[in-house]
């Protein structure tokens, strides 16, 4: 039995995350990490010819932040999923986020110990909220 892989694009301006993720998730079975873009406008170009299934994305870009670039993918490839990787723990930007395209919400200093669940969550067709965000969340 044929188990299905899922494409990645692992998009961000800084080079040694990239590299963090990609290998991080290369050892994963069911997971291929397809492409790498260095800013949002290659990272929609990519995401389209590379037919991604899921697209690891920074928010913070020198030309187009990633919020528009979540919401941009998600009309060019609305069966992409999105996991926007932040090191900002604003509860109304990851709301503003996930109500813009995103599927998902993780802070890059909680990457360690939540980077798979969230890809796992994200990929079962749940929503994906970092556990510090959680905390700050106004009631």
């Amino acid at each position: 039995m044929e188990t299905s892989l899922f494409r990645i694009l692992v998009a961000d301006n800084f080079e040694p995350w990239r590299s963090f993720v990609s290998s991080a998730l290369q050892k994963q079975a069911g997971l291929q990490v397809v492409g790498e873009a260095n800013d949002g406008l290659e990272a929609i170009q990519k995401a389209c010819e590379l037919k991604a299934d899921l697209i690891v994305l920074d928010i913070l870009f020198p030309n187009l932040n990633g919020l528009e670039v979540a919401k941009r993918i998600s009309e060019v490839l609305p069966k992409a999923k999105i996991l926007l990787a932040t090191q900002n723990s604003d509860p109304n930007v990851a709301k503003a986020a996930l109500s813009n395209g995103a599927h998902g919400y993780l802070l890059k200093a909680d990457a360690g110990s939540e980077l798979l669940r969230a890809i796992e969550a994200i990929l079962r067709g749940e929503q994906f909220l970092s556990r510090s965000v959680k905390r700050q969340r106004p009631s």
